[in-house]
């Protein structure tokens, strides 16, 4: 299985915490994974380029 990780900061509590994306569920991906720190969801926007490099945007759950 392909995986890649990338860091990001948690839109409650700032804290800088590691996604593990799994590359085989496609290009653009969207999920929710609680916070390790917090533990509030966090809704994930995952883009994987051509050379699999690993794009995340994060926002609280239910925000537009």
């Amino acid at each position: 299985m392909l995986e890649s990780d990338a860091e990001i900061n948690c839109p409650y509590c700032g804290e800088l915490i590691v996604i593990r994306v799994d590359q085989t569920g496609g290009r653009r991906q969207h999920f929710v994974t609680d916070c390790e720190i917090c533990c509030k969801p966090i809704e994930i926007e995952a883009e994987v380029s051509d050379d699999d490099e690993v794009s995340l945007t994060a926002k609280r759950e239910g925000e537009g």
